[in-house]
């Protein structure tokens, strides 16, 4: 593993934890010597993930499309990476990671993260994904990925290789062991 590619919100959330799960997560990406790849942005969840990475001196990306340039980015990124849409934004962030960690967040990381798993299933993606479950944030999705299951529209090993954590150590950990499943579908 060299990147992780951390999806979250770009606002601070309900629950002061959010914030300081999301610079713990920054911080432990920099203390594993691995790079963090991120929306760009200041602001919320990927601000704090993005500022305590930093401070740890990991190699930080953002990733942005044109739309939102000159307005919210980080002014202290390793390297920034402006797309023109928001699909050509994911291919990049895909290309760059070695597996992907879903913070807290809205419409935008639950698009991005269950892409990821999606390209996981079909084969297309071999790489890690899991969720950063801080407070019980993400128990209801988690419960209809389950329900899921049970209806069986997603196999049991799919739901399976969804790495679940409360704590950055943890789930880092779980990346580092991760083996891929492999099935016919």
């Amino acid at each position: 593993m060299k990147n992780i590619c951390v999806f979250c919100g770009s606002s601070p959330g309900a629950d002061p934890e959010f914030l300081q799960i999301a610079g713990k997560l920054g911080e432990e990406i920099a203390s594993r010597g691995l790079g963090l790849v991120y929306g760009a942005s200041t602001l919320g969840l990927m601000g704090a993930v993005a500022k305590n990475a930093l401070a740890g001196s990991a190699k930080t990306i953002g990733v942005m499309p044109k739309v939102f340039e000159g307005r919210v980015q980080h002014p202290n990124l390793t390297e920034l990476i402006i797309t023109d849409t928001m699909h050509q934004r994911k291919a990049k962030m895909f290309e760059l990671s070695d597996g992907f960690i879903a913070l807290p967040g809205g419409f935008g990381t639950f698009e991005e993260i269950l892409e990821m798993l999606t390209w996981s299933q079909i084969g297309y993606s071999s790489k890690p994904c899991g969720f950063l479950n801080v407070n019980g944030y993400y128990n209801d999705l988690l419960k209809f990925f389950d329900k899921s299951v049970e209806m069986r529209f997603v196999k049991k090993e799919y739901r399976d290789a969804i790495l679940v954590e409360t704590d950055p150590k943890k789930i880092l950990d779980k990346f580092g062991k991760y083996k891929h499943v492999q099935m016919d579908k």
